[in-house]
């Protein structure tokens, strides 16, 4: 086996151009880690680029590419789900390894490419698809691997908390500072993927996966986001010792309480969360995952969660893991994928078929916002109401009338089936004295 390892980069954006200035810059610091030299001998770009280096070869043909003899671990930092798609299956058909920053096309066809992977004996590496440069992926199928993971959190998507931090921090609108978000590049020109819980959701079904050891189930991820979250939601959230963030839960739930479904709740949305929660003060576009695993207990992993930089960092370390398994520079053949971390850290005939609840079996706390009118008995009928849907109240806050008339009542609630809640909502929205639609906001305690 030659003693360099070649590389092919699709995709020669910020992810793909970061990747060739890593490693251009620490190519030395790259060689002594590793014992090999790692070098880019193709890319695959649209157009030729003047600022690479003459000795790579450019070709807009990726077929090609993850067929050619030339390379040994293909690179895809393309993006999307049908050519990326193609491409890799294409690069596993032909014996290579693959990196890929691709959370979208692991999360929805991820079962399928691990599978022709192992197949052909090969392996799909996928660290920067999750939370950029932070090692979340390593740490749960390697440095937890003999721990039980029974939940686990993360703000996995820095433009919904720059959104966030702003919006308590400075006291602007959602409108506002999503406006800002575009114009720093944080958030796309269409934002749905970011602000509606999308993004973070493929990043979940991959994190539960792994942490659960179940198949990767996208569709089951239940998403909500954050465009309906108001400036007056995020003030009371502090005034009773709560922020909001756009949180990814991932929770192993036995069965046993007043929620008798047994199984794996996956849920993004706007929580309420305790002001001196770590994940609280994690701000800007920083992410960051909460795992609370046994014996281990709450361990927090926090940085960058994208840029040119931080997905380079990822891609690269996955790179490295893969020239070990690659072989020695002394030339001995360890390409044998059984010597590498299963893809999901369970042995696939081991896989979970746990099944994912449903949403409204969910189990969460309440931040209800209710507008009524100044009458006489308002707050009793809605406390009764509560009370009579075995919902436990843990505090109410009664507000000035923002209209003549109209008072915003503020309640929150011990964790309740999320079934329970709903009937309980319809319940007091059909109440003569209820002017609007009940706000609902998910409280948990991350305890």
């Amino acid at each position: 086996m030659s003693n360099s390892i070649k590389l092919a980069i699709l995709g020669l954006g910020t992810v793909g151009t970061g990747v060739i200035t890593l490693i251009n810059d620490n190519l030395d610091e790259l060689k002594r880690r590793s014992g090999r030299d790692i070098i880019i001998t193709e890319v695959g770009t649209r157009r030729q680029r003047d600022d690479i280096d003459e000795n790579i070869i450019q070709n807009s043909d990726l077929m090609a590419i993850a067929a050619s003899d030339n390379v040994d671990i293909v690179i895809e930092v393309i993006g999307g789900t049908t050519l990326a798609k193609d491409v890799i299956m294409h690069a596993i058909k032909n014996g290579k390894h693959v990196v890929t920053a691709n959370k979208a096309l692991l999360a929805e066809h991820g079962n399928e490419i691990f599978a022709f992977a192992e197949a052909n004996n090969v392996h799909v590496a996928y660290e920067a698809a999750v939370a950029g440069g932070i090692p979340i992926i390593k740490v749960m199928r390697e440095a937890l691997a003999a721990n039980k993971i029974d939940w686990l959190a993360g703000i996995i998507n820095g433009t919904g908390n720059f959104i966030m931090t702003e919006m308590r921090d400075k006291g602007r609108s959602f409108a506002d500072v999503l406006n800002e978000a575009q114009e720093l590049g944080y958030a796309e020109a269409d934002p749905t993927f970011d602000v509606e819980g999308i993004d973070a959701a493929h990043k979940l079904a991959l994190l539960a996966s792994i942490a659960f050891g179940i198949p990767l189930q996208f569709d089951k991820v239940y998403c909500e986001g954050i465009t309906g979250i108001t400036l007056q939601d995020v003030n009371y959230a502090e005034e009773l010792g709560y922020r909001i963030k756009h949180l990814g839960f991932a929770v192993r739930r036995d069965g046993q309480g007043d929620n008798n479904a047994a199984g794996i709740e996956l849920r993004v949305h706007p929580t309420l969360i305790p002001q001196d929660a770590l994940l609280a003060n994690v701000n800007g576009v920083k992410n960051a995952v909460l795992v609370n695993s046994h014996p281990l207990g709450q361990t927090l992993y926090c940085g960058d969660g994208a840029g040119a930089g931080a997905t380079a960092s990822a891609v690269m370390a996955d790179v490295m893991d893969l020239v070990r398994v690659l072989g020695s520079k002394d030339g001995d053949d360890q390409s044998n994928i059984g010597h590498h971390v299963p893809h999901l850290a369970f042995i696939p005939e081991q896989l979970s078929d746990t099944p994912i609840l449903r949403a409204e079996q969910m189990t969460t706390g309440y931040y209800l916002r209710v507008h009524a009118n100044d009458n006489p008995g308002v707050l009793a009928d809605i406390t009764r109401i509560l009370s009579d849907a075995g919902i436990n109240i843990d505090a109410i806050l009664q507000k000035p009338a923002h209209k003549v008339g109209q008072v915003p009542v503020i309640i929150l609630t011990l964790p309740v089936v999320e079934s329970q809640m709903n009937l309980a909502i319809e319940k007091i929205e059909k109440l003569e004295t209820i002017t609007d639609k009940v706000v609902r906001i998910r409280l948990d305690e991350l305890a």
